[in-house]
């Protein structure tokens, strides 16, 4: 059993659940250390230091961890080179990157934190990214930055590095999401459960609900997730429109959330980013029907044979989302199979494969 110590600045939502799924489900030791997850700039720029000072701060009775695995909010190079860790094996786990994630209209790449994430990369031993979409975007955005250095470049680090990428899946609970679902609701529920972010574009689903309904369909609304900041001033005057319609919004308790989850007929989502897609795995694993793009890691979390009924091209959103309701009500068989289809993005899964990387990093 090896002593594994997880690094996550940002520990709350999507992060903490990856982190806290794989302590509970590993056969090795896994701890895990981190910061509330907020002021997340600030976590990149800022959390090496101080997480670097409580790791340096332990007695000298407890054991150096043989490997570490930091999120991609972590600093990893100056970590590392401010802590005295012999023998410890490094790795970066990516549930985004700074390199190619989606910005908003007019921002610019924040190079600092680019060029943070190319000398974290060098920094570990293995970069694990949550899937192959995102592995390629990874690799698109870094050979885009180091075109971009004026001399003394590092296409000999680049080139060293494909051999120290894999993809493993963060683990969904798929267990706490299952329903078991009986008949029909009169009213289809559709559900948009992602955070509240330009990224997400929860409103441009909430447009497609609204012309729905303004052309007579009947549906219920629930758009839960993390609504901190981001764009919530602009969507609750839009979900207010829609009266009592919607049945739930923002951030729901974990109890309320698997509680919408099983009743959701439908879970849609408009995300200009996604690289593996947490929130619409568990909904598909109770049973929901999803609708979602044609691109990001859609195509590869869903498997291929439910592509024509389940994926939509730019534009699309609303024609699929009608189509889709009209399935629903009359209790069409085309998506029968996909909750169980998600059984590879188990957590326990997940945990055996990260658990097998460390073995390997250890020489077990």
């Amino acid at each position: 059993m090896a002593r594994v110590l997880v690094i996550e600045p940002f520990l709350g939502g999507s992060h903490h659940a990856w982190a806290a799924g794989w302590r509970d489900h590993s056969r090795h030791a896994v701890e895990i250390i981190g910061h509330e997850d907020r002021h997340w700039r600030w976590r990149m720029r800022g959390g090496s230091v101080s997480l670097a000072r409580e790791v340096n701060g332990r007695r000298a009775d407890v054991p150096v961890p043989e490997v570490v695995v930091a999120s991609n909010m972590l600093d990893l190079a100056s970590f590392r080179g401010l802590t005295v860790l012999p023998g410890t094996r490094w790795v970066q786990y990516l549930h985004e990157n700074q390199l190619s994630y989606p910005r908003q209209a007019g921002e610019a790449i924040d190079s600092g934190l680019a060029w943070m994430q190319w000398r974290g990369l060098l920094a570990a031993d293995e970069v694990w990214c949550n899937s192959r979409f995102h592995l390629d975007e990874l690799l698109g955005g870094l050979d885009q930055l180091l075109a971009g250095a004026p001399d003394h470049g590092h296409e000999q680090e680049r080139a060293a590095l494909d051999a120290r990428l894999r993809v493993i899946s963060p683990g969904v609970d798929l267990a706490a999401c299952r329903a078991d679902r009986r008949g029909v609701r009169e009213r289809p529920l559709v559900l948009s459960n992602q955070r509240w972010h330009h990224d997400k574009d929860v409103g441009a689903v909430i447009r497609a609900v609204r012309r729905l309904v303004d052309d007579g369909l009947d549906i219920e609304l629930a758009v839960i997730g993390d609504d901190r900041g981001g764009e919530a001033d602009a969507l609750h005057p839009r979900l207010d429109e829609l009266g009592d319609r919607v049945v739930a919004r923002g951030f729901q308790a974990r109890s309320r959330y698997l509680e919408l989850l099983r009743r959701a007929d439908i879970v849609v989502s408009a995300a200009r980013g996604e690289n593996f897609g947490i929130a619409v795995v568990e909904a598909i694993a109770a049973g929901g029907w999803p609708v979602v793009p044609n691109g990001l890691a859609y195509p590869e979390v869903i498997p291929p044979a439910y592509h024509p009924v389940t994926l939509y091209e730019s534009g699309g959103l609303r024609r699929r989302l009608r189509a889709t309701i009209a399935a629903v009500a009359s209790r069409s068989p085309a998506i029968d199979g996909l909750a169980e289809a998600m059984t590879p993005f188990d957590v326990r899964a997940a945990a055996v494969a990260m658990d097998d990387r460390v073995d390997a990093l250890v020489g077990v």
